[in-house]
């Protein structure tokens, strides 16, 4: 589905962060991005996202050359993005809206229009409905990233990227939201990359994990994970054994 080919990157009068970087991601897989701080995770996704572009080589999405962002792509970041004035439910109709306005011109939205534009079963899945009328600043911080991916996954992507969207929540509020991704994402089908700096995180919802060191990157590193994502993963030695690895991998950089 999606191929990262020899693409270089660099921000304006800085050292290159990706130098012929190559790295390919298959239809319904679910990858952790995990690497120290500064090392571009968040940059690697904003590249999937069609939010920068790399100075050579390109990403390609099914094919074909990402030169914008594309609207099958849903985007979750860790400050949830959610509008102050707007209720939870109008929230979750924000993307939906905006749709609806530019119409199926196959740019700003798919080109399909038998959009569901309800958005309360999602916001049922999610756990949300009893608190839909409140207010953001009404609500804990665990219910406003369901608000979020409430609004995001409204919108049918077949990609989700995610930045480090429960860095900023208590470990149970977590926890509980990582398993609820990866149950949406087998659900829906979707192909799942989330950018960490948490090694466990990485290696519970990972089936793959992309580790990256200090920049320049030139090669992808990566470790197979396979029966990441069950609840009794979390206490397996297997579990345990991989943040072992990961964590010496971080430290040797």
């Amino acid at each position: 589905m999606i191929e990262v080919d020899s693409i270089t990157f660099a921000y304006p009068a800085s050292p290159p962060i990706f130098v012929d970087f190559c790295w390919q991601l298959r239809r319904g897989e679910t990858w952790a991005v995990l690497g120290p701080s500064g090392c571009g995770k968040s940059t690697l996704l904003y590249l999937l996202a069609g939010l920068q572009f790399p100075q050579r080589g390109e990403v390609r999405i099914d094919g074909k050359a990402l030169t914008r962002p594309r609207p099958q792509t849903g985007l979750i970041l860790q400050d949830y993005g959610l509008l102050p004035w707007a209720t939870v439910r109008q929230n979750a109709e924000l993307g939906l809206k905006i749709r609806a306005f530019y119409g199926p011109d196959g740019t700003h939205a798919p080109t399909r229009v038998d959009w569901d534009r309800d958005v309360t079963p999602w916001l049922e899945r999610l756990g949300i409905e009893a608190v839909a009328d409140h207010y953001p600043a009404q609500i804990s911080g665990g219910q406003r990233q369901r608000t979020a991916i409430a609004r995001t996954l409204a919108l049918h992507p077949d990609l989700l990227l995610m930045d480090e969207p429960f860095s900023s929540l208590d470990a149970p509020t977590r926890e509980g939201l990582q398993t609820l991704i990866l149950q949406l994402q087998a659900e829906n089908q979707l192909t799942l990359v989330i950018v960490t700096h948490s090694i466990e995180e990485a290696a519970f919802m990972g089936k793959k994990i992309l580790l990256l060191a200090q920049p320049p990157i030139r090669q992808a590193v990566t470790l197979e994970n396979p029966e990441a994502g069950s609840e009794s993963y979390r206490k397996s030695e297997t579990y345990l054994n991989l943040c072992e690895i990961l964590r010496t991998r971080l430290e040797q950089g």
